[in-house]
């Protein structure tokens, strides 16, 4: 009589298989953790790189959209004002007209700048934002200005854009012929020119420098406008 061969699992080669499972599906869950990290890491840095070169980008093309508006700063309601360049240039702080503007590009309305710089968020550092107000006019613009050379103060609200963050510094420093016309040109913390700066120079260092990023650097954009608040330029 032929005995019966007992074929099957055993419970103990049940456990073991389960088991094996289990640190395999543990081992592919962990590399795939691994990998969207290293994913979202990568993408955050390239949109912080992205970010930083399309801020400095941004501000290279408004300086050099720079419309030589002379305003009829400090007018009343009865009228007056003094005629002066639309121009402030301080340590901290520009004020500009400019055909490039972040909401239309070049294609958009000229637009009133404002970039200055306030503290940065929780005390850490400083941050450089702008201020884009419709120009409609050297009278409107003149209600910014008391006169040559003098702004009322600018203030960061809702609309404000930042252009940089988390910011060692960021001063501004201006190309200028000095009084002395036999001197060459020489970089000034103020402007105070007759017309424009020959160019715009925006200095800034990052609060914690990482050399696996794209940091901000100074940036240097030439004005290409040189001409005399006395004399008149149209609509300007």
């Amino acid at each position: 009589m032929r005995r019966r061969s007992n074929a099957g699992v055993t419970l103990m080669e049940l456990l073991i298989a389960v088991l094996l499972l289990s640190l395999l599906s543990t081992g592919l869950l962990f590399a795939l953790r691994i990998g969207l990290n290293a994913y979202s890491k990568t993408q955050t840095k390239l949109m912080d790189n992205r970010r930083v070169a399309g801020a400095q980008r941004v501000l290279e093309q408004e300086l050099e959209g720079l419309v030589p508006v002379v305003a009829q700063c400090g007018q009343g309601m009865e009228g007056g004002g003094t005629k002066a360049q639309f121009f402030q240039g301080e340590p901290e702080i520009m004020r500009l007209v400019s055909t490039f503007s972040l909401q239309g590009a070049w294609r958009g309305q000229p637009q009133i700048l404002e970039i200055f710089v306030i503290p940065g968020a929780e005390g850490g550092g400083v941050r450089l934002v702008v201020n884009e107000i419709p120009y409609q006019g050297p009278l409107a613009a003149g209600r910014l200005c008391l006169g040559p050379h003098k702004f009322f103060a600018a203030s960061a609200g809702p609309n404000s854009f930042v252009l940089a963050d988390r910011l060692a510094f960021c001063r501004f420093t201006y190309l200028d012929q000095p009084p002395d016309q036999n001197l060459p040109l020489s970089w000034f913390p103020r402007f105070g020119g007759a017309t424009w700066p020959q160019a715009v120079r925006i200095e800034m260092a990052p609060l914690a420098p990482d050399a696996s990023r794209l940091q901000p650097i100074s940036i240097l954009a030439p004005i290409h406008v040189f001409r005399h608040p006395e004399i008149p330029y149209g609509d300007y």
